[in-house]
């Protein structure tokens, strides 16, 4: 059970990711790495291997590198201080920020830990404010928005080494894109709290605009709606989709 920490008067913003065994049910977390923010200058950053029974597929280690011989000698995650200083910091008062939380929370979840944070989602406000952005992956916008350039002083400065999906390296990255969402956001709301709005939008599901996949790839999916609603509802009965993808759906064949 999480208690609230009433002891701290400022929010602390924990910025995090995960590394794991894989991504299906059974799989657990391997790496767990987070920056901690709390005020302008208050930055601490966490981030442990840590070692699971289950073992870690070739996929999942051909994304992050991590093999067996790293974390046999490990704690398991719970265990970890890391995981540790999560739970206590786990108060509505704080804020979560994760790139696909939905991911991430899944596999914390399988540990014990639920979120009671207030949570923002920079994938999913990356999907709201740059909706014409090709992609929304982290090192998609890494490179498009140049953050690799502005990446080594601070990690230097944190004595973090950026590697592409790790998890430390990747929270980095993180940092600095949601620097660029947060000016964006002020620029488009200008009189909402920026921070706030991105809780907002993480709650908001995104109406997506175009196929990215299958035999209409690349077509604006309100015309597929009128031209061909039979195969939105055999999407919708066949498939699964994600949380953005139903919504869509749903509205279209609806409306």
């Amino acid at each position: 059970m999480v208690e609230k920490n009433t002891g701290d008067l400022m929010a602390k913003y924990i910025l995090l990711d995960t590394e794991t065994t894989g991504t299906q049910e059974e799989d657990r977390v391997i790496q767990l790495g987070y920056i901690v923010l709390e005020g302008k200058k208050e930055i601490k950053v966490y981030n442990e291997l840590c070692s699971s029974e289950r073992l870690i597929s070739f996929e999942a280690m051909e994304v992050h590198g991590i093999t067996p011989e790293m974390i046999e000698t490990k704690p398991n995650c719970i265990e970890t201080e890391a995981f540790k200083e999560l739970v206590n910091m786990n108060s509505e008062d704080n804020y979560m920020v994760i790139h696909n939380a939905p991911f991430d929370l899944g596999m914390l979840e399988k540990e014990g830990f639920t979120c009671k944070m207030k949570l923002i989602d920079t994938l999913r406000c990356a999907k709201h404010i740059f909706d014409d952005a090709p992609a929304h992956r982290l090192q998609f916008f890494r490179y498009q928005m140049g953050l690799y350039r502005d990446e080594k002083a601070e990690a230097d400065a944190l004595g973090i080494e950026v590697k592409a999906h790790d998890a430390i390296g990747d929270v980095l990255v993180m940092k600095l894109f949601l620097s660029k969402l947060r000016e964006e956001v002020q620029k488009r709301f200008p009189d909402e709290n920026p921070v706030e709005k991105l809780v907002q939008l993480t709650k908001q599901p995104v109406e997506i605009k175009t196929f990215r996949f299958g035999k209409y790839r690349g077509k604006n999916i309100a015309d597929v709606a009128q031209e061909d609603a039979g195969y939105l509802r055999w999407m919708q009965k066949n498939m699964d989709l994600d949380e953005d993808m139903k919504y869509t759906l749903s509205k279209l064949i609806h409306s």
